[in-house]
Order: C-alpha cells, then structure tokens, then sequence
C-alpha cells in the first residue's frame, strides 16, 4: 500500500484547506484536472488487470452508497473536496466509460494508485498508470474534448482549469524502502535520492505546463510514519 487510507490522507486533506478556501473564494466553476497515485485516484485502477485495486470492504463504507468505488478511502477523497469547492461534481476516472460528451467539460482523473515519480516505482503492481502515460492521456482527452467544443475552447478550458497533482510517497514506500538493498537504495544515499526525485518532477510539471495547465496544486509526500503501508497491494 502507498500510504493511502487513513492518516497520510488526513494529513494531505489538512495540508490543502487553506489553498482550498483561498481557490474556492477566488474562483468560479471550472474543470478540474487529477494526477497522481492512489491518495487521489477515484476508480481508474478498476479498469486495470492490477493488484493495486479499493474494489473490496472497506473502502467505501462511508461513500453515499456505502460500497467500494476505486477511492483508497472509505468515503470522499480529496478531489472530491475539491469539486464540491469549486462548485463541481466530482470528475470521472478518465478510464470510465461514461467519461463521454458533456461531461468531458468537468475535467478527468487520470490518478492510477500505486505510481510514482519514477517509472520504476510500483512494479510489483504490473499494470498501473504511470505518470507519463497520465500525461499522454491528457493529450488524447484535450483531442477528444476539441471534437466536441473546438480547439480554441478546449484551450481556454485547459488553462483556466484547476490541476492536482499529488506524486511521491510511493517512489520511498514502494521502491527507495520497498525491500532491504533496493537498487535505489544501492543507487542513491538518501539525500542524493530527494535530489533526483525533484529533478525528475520538475520533468513532470513542465510537461503538464506545456499542455496548458496553468492553475496546480502540488502536494508535498505525507509524514511516511504514518503510513499504514503494505507491500501486498497498493
């Protein structure tokens, strides 16, 4: 697991309320945009062959329907929250099939739990979405949304949208200290490890800069002690 259900959540949903109450006071409806691992992935591990899945009790038992829904949570997540702020509904996993016409102006979730930064991070979960396929998948929504209102639109709607993007956790719990002597640990010391990590997201946000995000909120990792973490699924 990546740390995503219980108190690495909390501490993220705490870090983000005051960003929250000054973009909610600011802003009206917009698209909203999600990338990142399994603290904000909302169900498109569902449509994957993987291990790392919230599709059993308990995830969801204080979710409206009481059932899970592909939230590492038991009830809302953080994009959620976040919807309700800004005066949307809740975006669809981009790999739901109802992801189709108007509801393309909401925005997408392209979060796939148990990625990281690194494209090595989370390898023993097979089939996950990794940040850079996100991305590509946020090209190909951006053509699907320009057949429906054109080019010139989907851009304003792109830009003026707002973008979450939450990485990092994973490439300690689920790769630095995954095993004893990982190849990272053997690679990097520590430090050298925090540097390369920030390199290779700073590679990842100018990317989603130059598809034309301009409005993202960027979340540091969570205190990993208080991470209920396991190895066994993400």
């Amino acid at each position: 697991m990546d740390g995503s259900f219980g108190s690495a959540s909390n501490w993220l949903l705490l870090c983000l309320v005051v960003t929250l109450g000054s973009v909610a006071s600011q802003a009206e409806a917009r698209a909203f945009f999600v990338f990142g691992d399994s603290l904000v992935d909302n169900g498109n591990n569902d449509y994957l062959a993987t291990t790392a899945r919230a599709d059993s009790y308990p995830y969801g038992i204080d979710y409206p329907t009481h059932r899970p829904t592909g939230r590492f949570s038991n009830g809302l997540n953080i994009p959620d929250l976040i919807s309700e702020s800004i005066g949307m509904e809740s975006t669809l996993p981009y790999l739901s099939p109802q992801l189709t016409g108007q509801r393309l102006l909401v925005g997408a979730n392209f979060a796939s739990a148990g990625i990281g930064i690194l494209n090595d991070t989370g390898i023993q979960f097979l089939n996950i979405i990794r940040i850079y396929k996100q991305i590509e998948y946020f090209q190909q929504y951006q053509q699907r949304l320009s057949a429906l209102i054109g080019a010139e639109q989907t851009q304003q709607l792109v830009n003026d949208a707002l973008v979450l993007i939450t990485l990092g956790g994973n490439d300690f719990v689920n790769n630095y200290y995954l095993v004893p002597f990982s190849a990272r640990s053997r690679q990097f010391s520590l430090p050298d490890y925090v540097v390369y990590l920030i390199s290779e997201y700073r590679k990842v946000l100018a990317r989603i800069y130059e598809l034309g995000a301009r409005r993202v909120l960027v979340t540091g990792t969570g205190p990993l002690g208080l991470c209920p973490c396991r190895t066994s699924s993400a």
